[in-house]
């Protein structure tokens, strides 16, 4: 069988075998048979001591590359390369091994730990949220002193992961030019691809496939055609998001007759994110400013998650981050309360009753967000940020110093199953809180134009026994949380 490669894998088959890979290119430019290649290459020079270990998110996405692989083993060994289907694994007549695995929640690491691999392909790496995952299973490499151990990773750019990679393997040096990364330690390359490159495919045909999966979503196009990184990468609130108009500068205080509330979604494994809002006049802000009437002003935020890590909660518990949210609303001179992701008020048997119950206790009251349908929340939300900056429409403006929202939200993919939707399986978590927050924005105007109720209604509503209503509110500093983790 003879080999013949597009001019992207030939370069990737270029790239040093100590040096480790990102392919990040666009769509269809042949990533995955640059995988296989590489395997293939890996197998031939190293016989029974290559041991390489395919991750993907599911078992599902394997389908496709166990094609490329029957393909091209099956053309180079015949029949003396075994695939077993059940244990999805290749065994080569040399002694070399392939596995072809899923790994989506710590608990599947299981099956490879203490398991030993010489080469590691991730595909698809942009399904994954953060890097957690993959950094703890960079700890299977290990391999004879002359078999250089690897990892490739392969994605495309507008999935749930793009802000990570892009931060990790894009900007760090120009494409094909050896950089040190930091968190593993080792001298990658960036490897840029895309379809228009890949002589192998019908790019005419797929390049019109790819422009009618996305009509209403010029970024993600741009992301899949171009290879673009550098974009918000079809993200959710691309077109609506802008740091020029919904970016403010720190405030030193809230002024007088601005309402303040608390809209908080809970995590405790998962990040929690707390968020002071304060609601406009109608008048000026402290940074001289005009805000028109029932517009919304993030100025603060407490999201406890790890460093880096934004799908990663620090663990407290409820006592714990009610006296952080209580702490900071002390500090702007605000009540500890608002509104919350309705599920904290669910009873859970204890002998509090609810998270929410729990929340109370220790001074922070919080009323349900009475969040309806994703979408309508995610709607209202788009377009208070789209109306930012007009003189007579309400918008919503965030501070800088909210810095867990301004390093995620920007970033949120839709969910291509159902793309009026956030991807949720993305850090989702202070966007959620902004949903609720926008939710009861929504339902105070409606009330005041329908019911014809004078400001006093605006004020968040007592809540009856065994739903009170609870506050949070979000410490940016990265001391703040350092400190609570130690």
């Amino acid at each position: 069988m003879n080999l013949e490669y597009n001019p992207f894998q030939a370069e990737v088959m270029g790239v040093p075998e100590d040096t480790d890979v990102f392919l990040g290119g666009g769509r269809g430019g042949g990533k995955s048979y640059a995988l296989a290649l590489l395997a293939l290459r890996h197998v031939v020079k190293y016989g029974a001591r290559a041991r390489i270990l395919y991750i993907r998110r599911s078992y599902k996405g394997i389908a496709d590359f166990e094609l490329i692989t029957r393909e091209l083993f099956g053309g180079i060994y015949g029949a003396q390369a075994r695939y077993n289907g059940g244990e999805h694994v290749w065994r080569f007549p040399s002694g070399g091994y392939m596995e072809l695995g899923q790994l989506e929640t710590h608990a599947d690491y299981a099956k490879y730990q203490g398991r030993t691999f010489t080469l590691l392909m991730v595909d698809e790496a942009g399904q994954y949220p953060d890097s957690a995952l993959l950094d703890i299973l960079r700890s299977n490499l290990r391999g004879p002193q002359d078999v250089p151990i690897r990892v490739v990773m392969a994605a495309n750019p507008g999935g749930v992961g793009h802000y990570w990679l892009a931060k990790r393997y894009v900007f760090k040096s120009a494409p094909w030019k050896p950089f040190d990364e930091e968190k593993s330690g080792r001298e990658w390359v960036y490897a840029p691809s895309t379809f228009a490159g890949n002589k192998f495919i019908d790019r005419a045909q797929y390049g019109d496939q790819l422009r009618s999966s996305c009509p209403d979503d010029q970024e993600l196009l741009k992301a899949w055609i171009d290879g673009d990184w550098a974009i918000v990468r079809g993200a959710y609130f691309a077109s609506v998001l802008d740091e020029s108009r919904n970016a403010v500068d720190p405030w030193a205080e809230i002024p007088k007759g601005w309402r303040t509330y608390l809209t908080h979604d809970f995590g405790s494994s998962a990040p929690s994110a707390t968020y002071i809002v304060a609601k406009s006049p109608g008048a000026e802000g402290p940074d001289g400013k005009f805000y028109p009437r029932d517009s919304l002003v993030l100025v603060d935020e407490l999201a406890t998650c790890k460093r880096d890590r934004p799908t990663e909660g620090l663990g407290w518990t409820v006592p714990i981050l009610a006296e952080e949210i209580v702490a900071m609303c002390k500090r702007w001179g605000v009540r500890a309360q608002g509104v919350a992701d309705d599920a904290i008020f669910a009873a859970h048997g204890h002998s509090n009753g609810s998270i929410a119950n729990e929340f109370s206790r220790y001074g922070v009251l919080f009323s349900p967000a009475k969040k309806a349908d994703r979408l309508t929340g995610w709607n209202i939300m788009r377009r208070m940020l789209a109306d930012a900056g007009k003189p007579d429409l309400p918008g919503l403006y965030v501070s800088r110093v909210c810095e867990y929202f301004w390093s995620t939200v920007p970033y949120l993919a839709r969910d291509q199953k159902r793309v009026e939707d956030v991807d949720s399986s993305g850090p989702d978590h202070a966007a959620d809180a902004v949903r609720y927050g926008c939710l009861r924005q929504d339902r105070t105007i409606q009330r005041v134009r329908i019911g014809g109720y004078d400001g006093k209604a605006e004020r968040p509503r007592a809540v009856v026994a065994g739903a009170p209503l609870v506050r949070c509110a979000f410490k940016s500093r990265t001391t703040a949380r350092e400190t609570r983790q130690a």
